[in-house]
Order: structure tokens, then sequence, then C-alpha cells
């Protein structure tokens, strides 16, 4: 008996040796996870910064880094390949999982880790292109052989890093998801700066417009959808003027009405960010001053990384994004800049007519055309290995391929292939390369003339007191509209005629008014004689900063920081007048008359503690649902609903539209029949959620800001955030959407820059610098930047230090 028992145990301990060291699903081995010696309690580290001398044989000679009180790495190298090669492998001691994770997402290879669950999605990312365009952009670099060396530097410096690891020194996540970081390379790179390109221009709606048009016609299109807002605010003076003309000449064929369930990735209105330069002659100190708050999804790890380096012809401090050599957003002793998205159409959808089912030829200017086919090849883990053919016509890979219900002739098979910018061959680093070293205005135009995707609003400013925005990126010159909807790919006239001229691209340098701005609407004024887009960000935030700039004199560091807070909301100022006079008093519930009360005297501002913001968001959006819903649903032909600013127009100026009526239903509903609806609904679902009107209907407590994780690994994201702003506010926060990076500058004789974002430098969760950051930007405060000049000076705020010799 004694034998079987000792058996048994023996049997026992084997298979829970055996289970606790292999992959149940999504469940990590937990023998080697829960392992004190290699497993998540190894993520663990210190707060205090220790000195420690690496010897690295890759480097030419020796690099001294500075660690800041937030372990900031302060960079000194003596030549070009040890500063980049530095950067890249202190970005992956800090951040290595996320430059991992992020890539792969990018590449389409996630299903090598996480298994099946992510194989639609490497299909998708892969149909679109994403390692082509990668691809190209690597070729391209070969063009430029000093922004080569530098990517390759930073690459090596990440390979450098990795080579260091073992196991249990893993980034947690790669010990949750069982598996181990692989090699970097230049590609790498290139995937991650398509990625931003996706985030930030990869957006579209010309199937849900093209299924809207088909459902309505061209004229209620045009009305619903006009090409130039109402209520306008552009980044460019409106009284400049242009001494160019466009040069297009195209046969421009009708629209591609379409009935089709595909969904696309939807552009996000509330997606942008804010910046601006205030001339001397406005500022305290006679020096321009410059702010910059990107807003993107926010995430844990950050999504940039502080860093300055020292080198050779160069000293610049600001925020990278991880993956990629160089400072994106920052300054140096002499100039200054900041980026915002443009929001140009940079991607268009071409309804392709193949020849036959073997899909080998298409049809487009009269004759027909070879396809090109790649193979992506998907390494699925724990599962046969998937092969996927990608069409390829001259605008781009075929993404999506069926035939529409609504053709019937010879049953020819269709596609709808991509025309992206982000395909085309770039050099996009050299751009940073050059800024991080700019001394002038000159050296920041010929910076932004290597720039191409995504198209971003640059904002600069300098010692010598210029100050300037440009428009920059490759803007495609094509026929007005073009991208609106699906586009006939059969018709060489609606091709792409190369691109408009960088010196053509809209720009501004010291305007009379004494600052330039920009928040993601319309770049210039009718008159600019090229088409950008249909449709920019509404003019709210815009507006809000050019008259809050306009009315400030003797500007200082604070004035831009409370800017930047500032919650105020141009919408609710527009529209909440004419929503409350609508309101039948006398029908009103005592919850909902004390509602009403206390929105009455609200003064526009979302902040935390305001009530009055959490009736005015869900009333708002329940208007605008209730008005568009009806008409604009389908779920087997989704269609986009119109703007706000269209919305806001037809609210206010069109009373009696014939589009208040919910056609669902017998009555024939009124605008003050919505409003009225609208209101009960909001209090109802208000007190549903939050109980009777107090504390709990706070707007902090109700928009329920937070910081996820990246890959939303519960436990790993940050709390509940105590804070206001809202998509119509300069401060442009949302739930987990918003300024991933607050920043002022203060040019002078001793430039000075100011800092935060919503996290911290390290990507482990169990470090003190993982969100360390968190409650200054909360609070919306700034930290002073140390920008330090040399390696040897003793400062107070140096913690430590990290030698690297060859």
């Amino acid at each position: 008996m004694k034998i079987v028992k000792a058996l048994l145990s023996i049997a026992f301990s084997i298979t829970l040796l055996v289970l606790l060291n292999i992959k149940l699903g999504s469940v990590p081995p937990l023998g080697k996870f829960l392992s004190p010696f290699f497993g998540f309690w190894q993520n663990a580290e210190r707060q205090d910064l220790q000195n420690a001398v690496l010897h690295l044989k890759e480097l030419k000679s020796k690099v001294q880094i500075s660690y800041d009180e937030h372990q900031v790495p302060h960079i000194f190298a003596g030549n070009e390949y040890d500063l980049y090669f530095a950067q890249g492998y202190v970005t992956a001691k800090d951040r290595l999982w996320q430059l991992d994770f992020q890539t792969r997402f990018a590449a389409g290879t996630l299903s090598e880790v996480i298994g099946k669950k992510a194989l639609e999605l490497d299909k998708y990312q892969r149909r679109l292109g994403m390692g082509y365009g990668a691809e190209n952009m690597v070729k391209e670099l070969e063009k430029y052989p000093r922004i080569k060396a530098m990517t390759q530097a930073y690459a090596d410096g990440i390979n450098a890093y990795i080579s260091t690891l073992n196991s249990e020194k893993y980034p947690i996540e790669f010990k949750i998801l069982d598996y181990k970081p692989i090699k970097w390379t230049i590609l790498n790179t290139a995937l991650l700066l398509k990625l931003m390109s996706a985030t930030l221009a990869g957006g579209s709606d010309e199937f849900y417009m093209s299924n809207a048009l088909r459902k309505f016609g061209p004229e209620v299109m045009n009305d619903l959808f006009p090409d130039y807002p109402f209520r306008d605010e552009t980044i460019i003076p409106r009284d400049t003027k242009w001494d160019f003309k466009a040069d297009i000449q195209a046969e421009h064929s009708a629209p591609v009405p379409a009935n089709t369930t595909i969904a696309t990735p939807q552009k996000n209105e509330g997606i942008g960010s804010n910046n601006w330069a205030v001339s001397g002659s406005k500022t305290a100190s006679g020096y321009p001053l410059l702010a910059n708050d990107p807003h993107l999804n926010l995430t844990l790890p950050a999504i940039w990384y502080q860093t300055q380096l020292i080198g050779p012809g160069i000293n610049v401090y600001g925020v990278s994004i991880p993956g990629a050599p160089g400072i994106v957003i920052g300054f140096n002793q002499k100039v200054a800049w900041g980026v915002t998205n443009v929001g140009a159409d940079v991607l268009d959808w071409y309804r392709i007519k193949f020849k036959d089912k073997q899909y080998k030829h298409y049809w487009h200017n009269n004759e027909w055309k070879t396809v090109k086919k790649r193979i992506e090849t998907i390494h699925v883990r724990g599962h046969k290995t998937i092969s996927d053919t990608v069409l390829y016509t001259h605008h781009g890979p075929v993404v999506y391929l069926h035939r529409p219900d609504f053709i019937k002739a010879n049953n020819v098979p269709e596609g709808y292939a991509l025309r992206w910018i982000a395909h085309d061959p770039s050099a996009d680093i050299a751009t940073f390369y050059y800024l991080n070293r700019a001394e002038n205005y000159e050296d920041y135009r010929k910076a932004l003339s290597y720039y191409t995707a995504p198209a971003q609003n640059f904002v600069f400013a300098s010692v010598d007191n210029d100050i300037s925005l440009t428009a920059a990126g490759y803007f495609p010159r094509k026929n007005k509209g073009n991208g609106k909807f699906l586009l006939d790919g059969t018709n060489a006239g609606e091709d792409w005629q190369s691109r408009i001229p960088f010196e053509q691209n809209p720009s501004v340098k010291n305007p009379t008014r004494g600052f330039v701005s920009s928040a993601n609407q319309n770049p210039a004024n009718k008159s600019y004689p090229y088409y950008l887009n249909w449709e920019f960000a509404g003019y709210e935030r815009g507006n809000r900063i050019n008259t809050r700039l306009s009315k400030m004199e003797k500007v200082n560091i604070d004035s831009m920081r409370n800017l930047q807070t500032d919650n105020y909301s141009v919408l609710a100022k527009d529209v909440l007048p004419t929503m409350l006079s609508l309101v039948k008093k006398g029908r009103l519930n005592a919850s909902e008359r004390e509602a009403f009360n206390l929105i009455q005297k609200w003064e526009y501002k979302f902040d935390p503690n305001e009530i009055a913001a959490s009736i005015f968001e869900i009333w708002q959006k329940d208007i605008y649902n209730k008005i568009w819903a009806d008409e604009f649903t389908n779920l087997n032909s989704p269609m986009r609903f119109p703007n706000r600013d269209r919305t806001v127009h037809l609210f206010l100026e069109e009373p009696d539209s014939k589009w208040f009526d919910n056609i669902t239903t017998p009555k024939k509903e009124t605008r003050e029949d919505i409003v009225n609806a609208a209101f009960k609904f909001t209090i109802d679902s208000l007190e549903g959620k939050f109980g009777h009107l107090g504390k709990s209907w706070e707007w902090a407590n109700v928009k329920h800001s937070n910081v996820p994780h990246l890959a939303k690994i519960a436990g790993f994201g940050s709390r509940l955030l105590y804070n206001g702003g809202s998509k119509t506010s300069v401060n442009a926060l949302n739930e987990s959407h918003g300024p991933s990076w607050r920043m002022v500058v203060s040019l002078g004789k001793v430039t000075k820059g100011y800092g935060v974002f919503p996290g911290g430098q390290s990507g482990n969760p169990g470090s003190f610098y993982y969100d360390d950051l968190l409650n200054t930007w909360t609070s919306g405060e700034l930290n002073e930047l140390l920008f330090l000049r040399s390696a040897t000076k003793k400062n107070s705020r140096i913690k430590g230090h990290l030698t690297l010799t060859h």
C-alpha cells in the first residue's frame, strides 16, 4: 500500500510539474510564472537608482547616462552611433515589452504568441499593407545613409540589451504570455511608424458614406455632409493670400454608391491635439513660448518616453516614441517644436473590377493590368501555419474581396483596393534627425521637407523670435472630394497625381496677431487652391485657444499651462441656451426640475466637480442620436451620422427640419419633442446608474477617466482619476483618451522646458517609475524638465549614473 501511495504521489508530482510548466490556453505556465527565482517576483524594482558600469563591445567610446529623479536618461556620447545606440539600449531597458507588442500588432504577428484568437487581426493588418509599407520605408532609407546608420545604431542598442537578458529578467508581460523577445531590426522601427500612421490617419468613412449615398442620393448627401464647415476657425489665419494655383487635370467620375456590410475603422471625431506658439511681443520675457499636448489613446506603459540626447552638434530634450530614434516633440537651446494631427485625406478606397475569378488582371484606364500577389505567412501558436494571398493593384492592396449585391452583370468579381500614403517610400525619421539639431526657422523648414506621414501640424518657435506653423506631410494632388465616397478603380482620372509641393503646403510665419495655433481644425480658408479633405475636427477647441490667446498679454509659463487645462466648452456655450429654452418646465418631475435648475446656472466648464457637465454631455449626445439614428442605422448597410458641425447648424438654424421626426413612430416629432425626451432620458440614466442627484453625478465620476494597460491586462492599469475635460474643451480628456504629453517651452537666453505625461518612464508595473508622473498630470501641473549641458557638473536632481563602455 505504501508503494502505491508513493507511486501516486510521484505521478501527481510529475503531472503537477508538467502542468505548471506548460501554457494552458491563455494561462501562462504557472510554475515559471510563480517561481521566486524566475517568475514575476523578479520584476519588482527598487526606487533608488543605482550607479553601474556596463561593458558593451558594440560601442566606439564611453557613454555617460545620468538619471534624474523621474528616471529620465540624459545621454552624453562622443559620436552619433554611440548616442543612438545608447538611446536604443535605455529605451529597451525600460520598455522592451512595449516595443515588441506594438510592432507585432502592426506587423500582424500576434498569432505567434497569442494563438488563433489574434489570427483575424493579423490577417487584417497584413491586408492593410502594414508590412508592405514598412518594407518600402526600409528601402527608402538606403538613399539616406546617415539616417539609416542612426536607425541601425538604435536597433543595435535594443539588441545589446536583449542579449543581457535571461528568462527571469524578462518583463512581466513576456512571462504572462510565455514568450521571449526577438531581435530588433530597422523594419521594426518602420512598422512602429506605420502604426502611428494607422492611429492618426488610418480611419475611413468611404464605405459608410457610399452606403448612405445609395440610400439618400447626392442632393441629401451634399446637404448633410457639406465640403466646408458652417462654423470655421482655420489654422492658417483667414486673411492669408495664396500666390499659387492648383494644377489638377483629371476626369472625375461620379461617386460610387454601395450596399455593403464592410465596416472599416472609422475616423474618430475626438482624436486630435493642441499646439500653439506665442511671439515675444506678447510674452513677459520678450521671447516666444510654445505649448503642445498631443491627444491619443492613453496607456500604461506610457505612449512616450522622455530622453535628453547630448552629442556632437546636438543637445535636445523631449519625448520619443519607444522604438524610433531621436526626439519627436521637444526643444534644444535655440528652438522648440510640437505636433498635432492634420487629418488630411490621405487614404482612398477604389472599387476594382477583375477579369475573372483567377484574379490575375484588373481593368484600369481601358486596359487589363496585371495583379501582383503577395503571400503572407502567418505562424499561429499551437496551430498550423496559415498562408494568405493578398492581391496588389497599382493603387495598393485589395483589402476586401467580394461581389456587391448590386453588381449582377456577368457575375464579375470585384474588390476594394486601398491607396494609402503609409504604403509609399518615406524617410520620416530624417525630419526628427534635423529638427533635433535645428537652430533657426530655415533649419525647421528643411527638416519638414523630409516628412511624409502621418501628416502633422508642426508648430515652431526660436530664440530669434520667430514663430511658425506648417502642415507637413505628403498631401496628394487630387480632385476635390476624392475620397469622400468609394472611387471607381477603372478610371485613371481618379488616381492621385503626385503630391502638393511642400512649399505650397499651408504654412504661416510670424502673423500680425502674435501667435499661431492648431487644434486639428481646417488648415486653410476656402481660397486655398488644393483639396486637403472635406472634413476636419470641429472648430470649438481652436476657437477657444484663439480667443484666449488673442486677449493675453505678458504671457508666461502659467498662462500656457492654464490654457492647456482649460475645461470650457464652446459647444455648450453655443447650444445649451437653445436646449434650455425648449424644455417644458411644467412637465418636469421633482428630479428633473432639480437638475434643470442646476444646469441653468452652469458656466460651460467641464470641471471634475461639475454635475451640470454630466447632464449636458449625456443630454446633447442623446439629442444627436435621436436626430440621426432612425434614418442612419442599418446593420446590413452601415452608415455614418452627419458630423457635429452640421448637427449644430441644423439644431440652431433649421428648427422645422424634417430630420427631427422619428420615422419609426406614427407621430411626427419636433425639435422640442427631441429635446424634452432626451432630457428625461438623461436624468433617468444618471439616476439609474448613480442614484439621486448628488456628488456621484459629478463629471469626474461619470467620465470615469483611467489609463489602461496597453494589452488590457487586469491590475496593470491606473486607478480611476478625478479630473475634468471633454472632447470640445482645450483639455480634451475623455475616459482614456486625451493629453498624452503636456509640454510648455520658454525660449530665451536660457531655454527652459516643462512637461508631464500620464504614467512614468518604466514599463514595469512593479516599478515606482511606472506611474509616478500620474498625480502631477491629473492635477494639471507640469514638471520642470532637467536640461543638462555637462556630464560632469553636479546637479541635485541626478540620482544615478549608468556608464556604458566598449
